[in-house]
């Protein structure tokens, strides 16, 4: 596929009224309901105006055909059924339904030493929120979710990240970094969607545990970020800090953990694999955190085929270093929506 993409256009700035920036999730309705129309493009913020990580709580939506941009959702910075407030993350989706669940990832001081576990947030298409889950397998939902939607019911698979990170002043002698735990997870949600009313969570089992994360100053933290489900049901999953992807099989019907699952493929062209998507012809696109680079892999093969580089931002070193996040099909299947975290923008790459 990327052989193809031959152009990037930035569509909008991600900056909302309230001066909330650096961008993170992207999401392509699937329907239209409330204030959303079938293809708009959500975009949710994790940072606020003072630019602290886990403070973001606005939603934009882009809509490609009339190329405009408006503020979708609001959220107030403290939730009572949300530990520790809200900080939006990559985790968020839409349902067919129209409702959407988002991560939040919440600080007070932009690092992980105020942290709070955090929570899905349940929003209808209005833009206004109507539940929250929290608990003790939810700590910090941090990477772009895989889905399984089928209209009454649907399935959630969403890392979190948070379990045991101390600040990022907490420092591994041997590296001179912060100190690497490996207690992040998978986790799978049943969901229930009543006629009408909000999603209702049935059951929540952890399917993959055991991966890498560790405080950051410039990244708050890092951990395994993008999922992706194949037909065959097996879940991959992106871990930075190990610069590998692995995959765990029969992702919707196991009833255990199936650790870090089994490598597919490591290192090569990866830089910090972050987000990733499945694309029709059956490979896996997955921006690098590290480099501008997006990276396609046959999931069949494990192997690496193609690179491009889609942000070069000279600024950075390497070109493009930690500006990708979120990425998400454009409907046709024919190229992606993705996030540029130094310009604050929307952009699309196509044909």
């Amino acid at each position: 596929m990327l052989e193809s993409i031959h152009r990037h256009v930035t569509l909008t700035s991600s900056v909302t009224d309230n001066g909330d920036l650096n961008p993170y999730a992207v999401v392509v309705a699937p329907v239209s309901a409330g204030t959303i129309q079938k293809d708009d493009v959500l975009v949710d913020n994790f940072n606020n105006l003072s630019n602290l990580q886990g403070t973001g709580t606005t939603i934009i939506d882009y809509r490609p055909s009339t190329k405009q941009t408006t503020l979708f959702a609001k959220l107030p910075q403290h939730l009572p059924e949300c530990p520790g407030g809200v900080g939006l993350t990559t985790a968020m989706t839409m349902l067919k339904t129209g409702w959407i669940i988002v991560g939040s990832t919440p600080s007070t001081d932009g690092t992980t030493a105020t942290k709070g576990d955090g929570c899905l947030i349940v929003l209808d298409p209005n833009g206004k929120m109507v539940a929250a889950w929290s608990g003790p397998t939810i700590n910090d939902p941090w990477g772009d979710m895989a889905v399984v939607d089928n209209g009454s019911t649907a399935t959630l698979f969403i890392s979190m990240a948070g379990f045991g990170l101390p600040s990022p002043d907490v420092i591994d002698k041997a590296t001179g970094f912060p100190v690497v735990i490996h207690k992040a997870t998978v986790l799978r949600l049943n969901l229930k969607i009543p006629d009408g009313k909000p999603p209702v969570l049935v059951d929540q089992t952890v399917i993959g545990d055991g991966f890498a994360q560790r405080a950051d100053r410039d990244n708050f933290l890092l951990g395994p970020t993008g999922l992706a489900l194949g037909p065959d049901n097996t879940l991959y999953v992106t871990d930075g800090l190990e610069n590998v992807i692995t995959s765990i099989p029969d992702a919707l019907s196991r009833t255990d953990s199936a650790g870090t699952g089994r490598q597919l493929t490591k290192d090569g062209l990866l830089s910090w694999p972050l987000a990733m998507v499945y694309t029709p012809v059956g490979h896996l696109l997955v921006c690098n955190g590290k480099d501008g680079q997006v990276v396609e892999i046959d999931p069949v093969s494990g192997k690496q085929i193609y690179s491009q580089w889609i942000d070069s931002d000279q600024a950075q070193s390497p070109p493009g270093n930690g500006d990708l996040f979120g990425i998400a099909l454009t409907p046709d299947g024919q190229g992606f929506y993705y996030v540029e975290d130094d310009m604050n923008t929307l952009v699309r790459g196509g044909k």
